[in-house]
């Protein structure tokens, strides 16, 4: 709109208070035609105000993008310096091409692994964890990392190392972690490992799953996939079992004074078969490992971790199926995520069951090649 006006001017021998009074009644008109500059100015600058607020979300949206990039970077550095601080070769996964790290995955699949566990190694790649260049494809078109994942034995270099060094050549699918193993450091391990995904692969989910568990990695996929939209997010089989104070059991809880009287329970938390956690959680991990506390039971420490955060706790009972269950299911269209034994806290005799139960309970051979996530 265009607010030009023009009035006469009086003559010489008008009273100046008739000009005065022309000039105020020209303002109350151009005023209540809605030209005054002064209210413009106010109207523009409101409208410059609403549309620069209309793009908050997205800048916030990349700053978070940018600082998540950095933390991912800042970790794979403090990797590879601790490596060469405690004298250890630096892995080859830590080795990243400038390129892959623009690889976006949608998830990382850890199988926690033992020296003494090579034929629970060989029951998984017969069954459910595909093999050479098909898992190779798997991360190239499905975005689906899969790897066994273990430490360095007491004695680097030894005869174990040396085993799995050969193991890895054969298969390449092994992580090697800067960890010493052992079953009481399991929760250090589970820092590591996190710590260490985080950094070499950009990805949707962690997951962590034990090599004596059946996983349809499909239906895993499918499953994670409905999260990604949201952050800061802990899938699992969330349970709240009792604090064990009697030394010498299974599960024996040292530190039991901290979570009350004698007889209560923990806080809920996913069982440590299988679990997995979005990339907000595995960056937080990997940022704050040195000071996150570590209970006996690493599943527990997992679960001590997100106390206080804002974590959405998914409490997917398919993640934890039985093996005598998890066939009916199959048959009736509801196909478990993870199969394994409660009495055995996974598959019992995984060596020898692990085959009859992928054959009654996987999700077929053609899953994985269809699925789109």
């Amino acid at each position: 709109m265009f607010c030009h006006r023009m009035w006469t001017v009086p003559e010489a021998e008008d009273k100046v208070v008739s000009l005065e009074t022309g000039i105020k009644d020209e303002r109350l008109k151009l005023v209540t035609e809605g030209c005054d500059p002064i209210q413009k100015d106010v109207k523009r600058g409101s409208k410059n105000i609403v549309g620069e607020v209309s793009k908050t979300p997205n800048a916030i949206q990349t700053l978070d993008k940018t600082i998540s990039n950095l933390e991912m970077e800042l970790a794979t550095a403090r990797a590879m310096q601790e490596s060469i601080i405690n004298g250890s070769p630096i892995s080859d996964d830590l080795k990243i091409p400038e390129s892959s790290g623009k690889r976006k995955y949608l998830m990382v699949v850890g199988i926690n692994t033992a020296f003494s566990s090579r034929k629970r190694r060989d029951s998984v790649r017969a069954t459910w964890m595909p093999q050479g260049e098909e898992r190779k494809k798997l991360e190239e078109e499905k975005g689906v990392v899969m790897r066994f994942v273990i430490g360095h034995s007491a004695t680097s270099g030894g005869i174990l190392d040396r085993a799995i060094e050969a193991e890895d050549r054969k298969h390449g699918d092994i992580l090697r972690l800067e960890h010493v193993e052992g079953y009481l450091e399991l929760s250090a391990k589970t820092k590591t490992y996190f710590a260490t995904a985080a950094a070499l692969w950009d990805a949707d989910f962690y997951v962590k799953v034990d090599d004596d568990v059946h996983v349809n990695i499909a239906t895993l996929g499918a499953t994670l996939a409905r999260h990604r939209s949201k952050p800061r997010v802990y899938i699992g089989c969330m349970k709240s079992g009792p604090v064990l104070a009697q030394k010498g059991v299974r599960y024996h809880e040292p530190e039991y004074w901290k979570f009350g009287e004698e007889g209560n329970k923990y806080f809920r938390h996913a069982t440590g078969q299988l679990y997995a956690i979005s990339k907000d959680l595995a960056s937080y991990i990997s940022i704050n490992q040195h000071v996150l506390h570590k209970y006996a039971n690493e599943d527990v420490s997992l679960g001590s971790w997100f106390i206080g955060l804002d974590v959405d706790h998914i409490d997917d009972r398919r993640l934890c199926c039985g093996t005598t269950d998890c066939e009916w299911k199959a048959q009736a269209g509801n196909i478990c995520v993870a199969s394994f034994d409660w009495t055995c806290s996974g598959i019992c005799r995984s060596v020898d069951r692990m085959k009859d139960v992928h054959r009654r309970c996987g999700e077929g051979k053609n899953a994985l090649r269809t699925a789109t996530f």
